[in-house]
């Protein structure tokens, strides 16, 4: 099966900070590195190093051609990102010394994906095959509607969470992630508990206290507990966690197990500086056993 993701492609410019700048400050960063990064590059890179065939659909400018082959070389089908005539998306990241972060984004190429260019790359799927999207491009609302007339299994992944874009695809999805914040945004956006929309399976992230499961078809409400590790840099734990999710349903293991593997993915992602150049492969993850 295929994993499909019409996602981001970021160049990632990460500066070390000894805290996160106020308003009007003026910080000295101790480092600075760029790699690939995007949330939709680094699910991609995530499911990819958890064993499955990923899809990238999505856009650079001649200035990110490196990270159209840099996603190729981890395992990723690149030959539905496009090369446009625009700059392609990047993110300024400052991460401070508890690993906390605070991100700056320019979305770019990100946001200039051609809706026939999806169409045809979604077109080659099978039934059954995953659609995973986030709010970081353009088209969300026509990639899920395409997605869910074929019989993919149509996921969400809710950030940066905006309620309209989470409304605009909610009639059309099986899956919707999202952190506790989200979760409480949403809440009040629609006027109704989380447990009571109508997606088949939800997955709210609790940080450090992990991560619940929600599948009201089947009477589910489980709490998964994190594993203990020292953070150095949260960027990008999410997107490894929903990585390695998907890669994992996809690959034929049960909620549960796919909750359990990518709770220590995106443990081990914690203890790394980086992004998508940094996500642990599935043999690292199930060697990791947290502190």
């Amino acid at each position: 099966m295929t994993i499909f993701n019409l996602g981001s492609i970021n160049a990632d410019h990460v500066y070390r900070v000894p805290h996160l700048p106020g308003p009007g400050e003026t910080l000295a960063a101790g480092s600075m590195q760029t790699g690939l990064g995007g949330k939709g590059a680094n699910m991609s890179v995530a499911s990819a190093r958890a064993g499955s065939h990923v899809a990238h659909i999505g856009a650079v400018g001649a200035d990110g051609l490196w990270a159209r082959n840099r996603l190729m070389e981890y395992g990723v089908d690149t030959r539905h990102i496009a090369l446009l005539d625009v700059p392609t998306g990047h993110a300024i990241i400052n991460v401070d010394d508890a690993g906390e972060n605070a991100i700056t984004l320019f979305s770019g190429a990100n946001q200039m994906i051609e809706e026939n260019a999806i169409s045809a790359a979604l077109s080659v799927g099978r039934t059954g095959d995953i659609l995973v999207m986030q709010n970081e491009t353009n088209a969300q609302v026509i990639a899920t509607q395409i997605g869910s007339n074929l019989g993919f299994r149509v996921c969400y992944a809710a950030a940066p969470f905006d309620a309209d874009a989470v409304k605009a695809v909610l009639p059309f999805l099986d899956f919707l992630i999202l952190n506790q914040i989200e979760a409480r945004q949403l809440e009040t956006a629609l006027g109704i508990k989380i447990e009571d929309l109508k997606v088949a399976d939800i997955i709210v992230t609790l940080g450090s206290d992990g991560a619940r499961w929600l599948n009201a078809a089947k009477g589910v409400d489980q709490q998964f507990e994190a594993l203990k590790v020292t953070p150095v840099d949260t960027t990008g734990a999410g997107d490894t966690f929903t990585g390695y999710v998907l890669s994992a349903l996809d690959r034929g293991m049960s909620m549960g197990q796919a909750i359990s593997l990518a709770m220590r993915a995106a443990a081990l992602m914690v203890t790394r500086m980086g992004t998508a150049d940094v996500i642990p492969d599935l043999k690292e993850v199930e060697e990791f056993s947290g502190l």
